[in-house]
């Protein structure tokens, strides 16, 4: 429309121009009485282009050449090399956000992601990724861990670059700040980070806003896919493709922490494939004693039963997990894996960030920050407690193994100590969508390499 409107307004000034000079011209060659003789018309003016708009058509032209150029030869391409590239351009942008505050990039990453600015992962899984847990198919064990997308804004986005899970929240019953800022720190040389952001949220109004948006739009791609095709099997959980897990939290002023998880149960499960009671944060005074035997006995009886007495479809109800601190004593896992099983606790995270503060991070001055330590350095506490928790519970709960995880031998060696399913946050922060597909390439080789078939062949194959 402003191009129509431009050349309408520059054909008017031309045809006036043209007026106004036969104008003159009849003017000035008119006779003269007191003379008799005729004026000589004056000579045309000529016409002055300035230089720049020559050098302007000719960029013009050219970068109009290499759109048209380019996208004829990308139309060529097949889909999948068209996909590998978008992802490998991310990396472009990385560096960006480098410059950036960290809670700043992490603001814009989630705004991009929940406005369709990021690629889309068109290619197919390998095969030897799928698994199926708690009745839900994973086309792939590599998941998004709570703490990207607190308040559920970018679902669709997240599932699209190729996780096979994402995970949202903590998510609160009461909107909160957190705590002041700045409350992220970056240990780039260590691929670390440490936050004490304190369960910030919008509160589960809004966020049950936002997951019931999605779930109807979800559900409903859901049935055009299988109405289209019913032989074509639809990977996900029950309300369309990818899994959706939400992550529940407290309140910092709440006295009853019980009836925070059992109003989030009641407000969000039906939206989500499976949910996790979140008491392993140590950013919020007070939580991580939740994890000792009678407290958590308690808090996941209550829980279990309000998510029990709603009714549900043939699906019935999500799976309810338990999120636990990689700073446990012996004592603690041994008492975390005896209420787990006797309560029948669908599955563990192992595990939250770390107060601690390893060797390979002591000589970095942001390490004296307090808060949870993730990535890297992370990664040998956690997979530690990992294969503790795989031998006390004799196998027999699934459990989602977190923390460090860079690459798909990491992820690797974190199914070989007892994880059927792995989450990543950090590495992810730091790598950009490029990282995701490279890790699921990099686990698929090495399951190849050492023989198996799949993914569960390859569980707990450390701790036999």
């Amino acid at each position: 429309m402003a191009t129509r409107l431009a050349l309408k307004f520059m054909k008017q000034c031309s045809t006036y121009r043209k007026v106004k000079l036969n104008n003159n011209f009849r003017h000035n060659f008119c006779t003269d009485a007191s003379v008799g003789t005729a004026r000589t018309p004056p000579p045309p003016i000529p016409k002055k282009v300035p230089q720049f708009s020559k050098k302007g058509r000719l960029f013009t032209g050219a970068g109009i050449g290499l759109l048209i150029g380019g996208g004829a030869y990308a139309s060529t391409v097949d889909e999948a090399t068209f996909c590998g590239w978008l992802f490998n351009a991310t990396k472009l942008v990385n560096p960006f956000f480098a410059f950036l505050d960290p809670e700043v990039a992490h603001r814009l990453a989630v705004s991009a992601a929940a406005r369709g600015w990021v690629p889309i992962e068109k290619r197919p899984d390998p095969p030897i990724l799928e698994l199926e847990v708690w009745g839900r198919r994973f086309s792939n064990p590599i998941g998004l861990s709570a703490g990207f997308d607190k308040n559920a804004e970018a679902v669709e986005g997240l599932l699209g670059l190729g996780f096979g899970f994402v995970e949202v929240g903590s998510v609160t019953p009461v909107p909160q700040e957190g705590n002041p800022k700045p409350r992220i720190f970056r240990l780039r040389n260590e691929g670390a980070i440490i936050n004490r952001c304190g369960f910030n949220s919008e509160g589960i109004v809004a966020v049950a806003k936002r997951l019931g948006a999605q779930h109807g739009k979800r559900k409903l791609e859901t049935t055009s896919s299988s109405s289209m095709n019913e032989e074509e099997v639809v990977q996900g959980g029950k309300a369309g493709p990818g899994i959706l897990g939400v992550n529940l939290g407290k309140n910092k002023t709440s006295e009853d922490a019980a009836a925070d998880y059992v109003q989030g149960v009641h407000t969000l499960s039906q939206y989500a494939d499976y949910m996790v009671i979140n008491i392993s944060s140590p950013n919020t005074p007070g939580l991580r004693q939740l994890q000792g035997r009678k407290q958590l006995k308690d808090l996941v009886k209550k829980v279990q039963a309000a998510r029990d007495e709603m009714q549900w479809g043939e699906e019935g109800p999500p799976p309810l997990l338990v999120k636990i601190a990689p700073d446990l004593s012996k004592q603690d896992l041994e008492d975390i894996a005896a209420v787990a099983l006797a309560l029948r606790v669908d599955g563990l995270i192992i595990s939250n960030t770390t107060i601690q503060r390893p060797n390979s991070v002591t000589q970095n001055p942001v390490s004296q920050e307090t808060g949870g330590l993730s990535g890297q350095p992370l990664f040998t506490l956690s997979t530690n407690i990992l294969k503790d928790m795989y031998i006390l519970t004799k196998g027999r709960i699934p459990l989602i193994g977190c923390g460090g995880i860079s690459s798909g031998e990491d992820a690797y060696k974190k199914i070989r100590a007892g994880a059927t399913l792995v989450q990543l946050y950090t590495a992810f922060a730091y790598g950009g969508p490029a990282l995701i597909p490279k890790i699921k390439v990099e686990l698929a080789e090495c399951l190849e390499r050492d023989g198996y078939k799949s993914i569960y062949e390859a569980v707990g194959a450390d701790c036999r």
